[in-house]
């Protein structure tokens, strides 16, 4: 175990779970654009948004100059290539709800992983890195929607913030134990897309605080 701690290198996996991240955003934003009969550079500047706007909202207001991807081209390479790639192989008849979720997921582990390890890095203290991971992985997913007129999918009770705070959690207690930076945020990663893929399997769904006081109010009636 500790030979293999010694070979993980915790800027590398960083750097890994970054691009897997960007690649299923990249994936997604393509396949929504696509239904939406974007066309070639339409596809391309969704899965741009989708992949790397939370991450640009996040270090803006973190002060943190200047924006990641454009001092590493590989993330625009990636992203174009990615849409590409999408846009010629994937079939536009295909539902891609459930495919959209699938690679939505793995954005949102990878992403609220990025976003809170930046944010712990910066000196923010744990409140706000909880609040700089929902953003990484969250808000480019609504410009996303937004851009295709499509009601957000995080505002509609799905388990998306929810997840990623559970996962921020976990990775902050086993943080706090002195447990190893690279398990850490192996746990979190799973933590995260684990909560979110069992939210779609058995239909999880955050009720409203209306829905809350309805289900107070009549069982005071009983």
């Amino acid at each position: 175990m500790i030979e293999l701690a010694l070979l993980i290198d915790t800027a590398s996996l960083i750097y890994v779970f970054d691009f897997i991240g960007i690649i299923a955003c990249a994936v997604a934003g393509t396949m929504l654009a696509m239904s939406k009969g974007f066309d070639l550079f339409g596809c391309v500047l969704v899965s741009m948004v989708n992949a790397i706007g939370g991450g640009t909202i996040r270090d803006v207001m973190l002060d943190r100059y200047p924006l990641f991807w454009m001092m590493d081209l590989n993330y625009v390479f990636t992203i174009t290539l990615t849409s590409i790639l999408c846009q010629m192989f994937f079939c536009p008849t295909v539902r891609i709800n459930g495919v959209l979720k699938f690679f939505d997921a793995i954005g949102l582990s990878a992403f609220s992983v990025i976003g809170l390890t930046v944010a712990l890095s910066t000196g923010a203290p744990p409140p706000i890195a909880v609040m700089m991971a929902v953003m990484t992985s969250i808000a480019g997913g609504i410009m996303r929607d937004m851009i295709c007129q499509e009601l957000p999918m995080v505002l509609q009770k799905e388990i998306y913030i929810t997840a990623c705070i559970i996962g921020s959690l976990t990775y902050l207690g086993l943080w706090r134990l002195g447990v190893m930076a690279w398990l850490s945020e192996l746990a979190m990663l799973m933590v995260v897309f684990g909560v979110r893929m069992l939210a779609v399997r058995h239909d999880w769904h955050l009720p409203s605080i209306r829905m809350v006081g309805w289900l107070i109010k009549n069982e005071g009636k009983k």
